[in-house]
């Protein structure tokens, strides 16, 4: 069963779903704190580059099935079009109501 986002906990992690669904590159980078940082599938990655390449040019989309951590870890259906549609794992670090780091990876 997916959770609808505006009934997701963290108020920062809401916002960046939102974004990532909503195709909104720019709201998206604006909950981001100066450095940043993510890792995908445990390898740490350019922040930018893959978001750009996995989310905003490929039309990402994340279906919420379960949220716990307060919030800031999820467990998602996540599609794109270049790789379709996978299970995944997503953990939010966030610091003053900015992201500082998220990781994410098939569930």
């Amino acid at each position: 069963m997916t959770i609808a986002t505006a009934k997701l906990s963290d108020p920062t992690v809401r916002a960046a779903v939102t974004a990532i669904n909503a195709g909104d590159r720019e709201a998206f980078t604006t909950l981001l704190s100066e450095g940043a940082t993510m890792s995908d599938d445990g390898s740490d990655r350019d922040l930018h580059d893959w978001i750009d390449r996995e989310i905003f040019s490929s039309h990402g989309h994340m279906d919420v099935q379960s949220e716990s951590d307060h919030g800031r870890a999820l467990v998602a259906n996540y599609s794109n079009e270049t790789w379709g549609e996978m299970r995944t794992a997503w953990r939010f670090v966030v610091e003053d109501g900015r992201i500082s780091r998220f990781e994410t990876g098939q569930a």
